[in-house]
């Protein structure tokens, strides 16, 4: 009962976090540039949130048990059973996709690839991280059966409806392509931390006016799968093909392994450049590395787009204030508290970095930010910016704008 009751809590973490996937730079050259922040709008004030003490009897025994062999042969074959059987209620076909894009992968040998010492965590449960292809595999499939969690009033759409969220609120606070090509005469997306290319595919569907998509992620074994599924375009296993989704052919689509934080594509290249729920799985620092090569390679005009979890809601603000549970949590998410504890100061850090920055509540307990880089001052370092943020996520009375309506840790769908 004990061991099962600790799954329904990691599962809600994977229902909370959706997806996931993974990621030195140059440094903003208008630095001697007088920088003044200006607030558009700011409803409320929003409290940091800081870690809370994690001590007593019930946190060393969580703590002890999560160093354990009881964690890795025990509450881990049981939380992925456990997921799997949330996928195969909704009618996703777990075993059968997985099982069928095994048949199709030629597995390569990728030891010889150096990674950031930060990267060589385990992730999500699994002791090698991202680098296995189990790992690989599993994140779709995974990501449709926390979405089905998620939002079980939709059930197998669940991740659909997640992903959704999001794209409403960028666009909600004017997320674009820009109007003008590149130097190449090209519009491009790059797509930092792209996984297998779940997102990466999701806008080459939205934006037929884009030249080239670009997915870069630190997992070779991500890659290749994502790869194999463009290569494959199967349907959706109930149109007789093997896999979960359908998958459309698109040429303009290049998935490649690759540092986010040091991507060697040309300055003032891209249109734009996308993390979907890829900034909790970095430390603070490196996540600042991140958006500094993101304004690089951004063209004049270009954006930054930004899908995350959001530590000053409610919702999340309320986990975490639960030291037993968020030690759970903790558990598969290496970096969670850093992120949490430097979501003000990355914040602050794109703010001053970018010429604009506008950020909403996406859904109760996330949010999207579109951050954009400003026109070039044809080298006029005396010219004054004006950098401003506009923050969207709270009601007048504090509450936050979007109504929670994911399930609590202990809920179940049938409940």
């Amino acid at each position: 009962m004990m061991i099962s009751t600790i799954w329904n809590i990691l599962l809600a973490l994977a229902a909370a976090n959706g997806c996931s996937a993974f990621l030195h730079s140059s440094t903003n050259s208008a630095a001697a540039v007088r920088r003044d922040i200006l607030l558009l709008h700011s409803s409320t004030q929003v409290t940091e949130p800081k870690s809370q003490p994690r001590s007593g009897i019930a946190q060393e025994l969580l703590n002890l048990a999560l160093k354990s062999p009881l964690w890795t042969y025990v509450m881990v074959p049981q939380a992925r059973a456990s997921i799997v059987k949330t996928a195969e209620s909704n009618g996703i076909q777990w075993m059968n996709a997985k099982s069928w894009l095994n048949e199709q992968l030629s597995t390569k040998d990728y030891s010889g690839v150096v990674y950031p010492e930060y990267y060589k965590q385990s992730f999500h449960a699994y002791q090698d991280g991202n680098l296995s292809y189990d790992a690989a595999v599993e994140q779709e499939l995974a990501s449709r059966a926390v979405g089905a969690r998620n939002f079980p009033k939709y059930g197998e759409r669940g991740e659909d409806v997640f992903r959704d969220s999001f794209d409403k609120a960028l666009a909600g606070i004017g997320a674009r392509i820009c109007d003008n090509p590149n130097e190449q005469g090209k519009k491009v997306i790059v797509d930092f931390g792209c996984g297998t290319g779940t997102s990466t595919r999701r806008m080459a569907s939205q934006y037929p006016e884009v030249d080239q998509l670009i997915g870069i992620d630190l997992s070779p074994y991500f890659v290749d799968v994502g790869n194999t599924l463009l290569t494959l375009a199967p349907n959706a296993i109930e149109n007789g093909s093997g896999w979960i989704t359908s998958i459309t052919p698109d040429e303009r689509i290049e998935l490649r392994q690759g540092d986010m934080a040091n991507t060697s594509l040309p300055s003032n290249s891209a249109s734009v450049v996308n993390l979907s729920l890829v900034v909790h799985e970095l430390p603070t620092s490196v996540a600042k590395q991140v958006v500094s090569e993101a304004y690089r390679i951004l063209q004049p005009g270009g954006q930054l787009w930004i899908s995350e979890m959001d530590f000053e809601s409610t919702a999340y603000k309320a986990q975490r204030e639960n030291a037993l549970l968020f030690s759970l949590l903790r558990a598969t998410e290496p970096y969670l508290d850093d992120y949490a504890d430097g979501c003000k100061e990355l914040r602050e850090f794109i703010v001053d970095t970018f010429d604009c920055t506008k950020i909403t509540a996406a859904t109760g307990r996330h949010y999207a930010l579109v951050a954009e880089k400003g026109l070039e001052n044809n080298g006029d370092e005396d010219v004054d910016r004006v950098k401003c943020l506009e923050d969207y996520r709270f009601r007048e009375d504090g509450s936050y704008a979007v109504e929670d309506t994911h399930l609590k840790p202990w809920e179940s769908k049938d409940d």
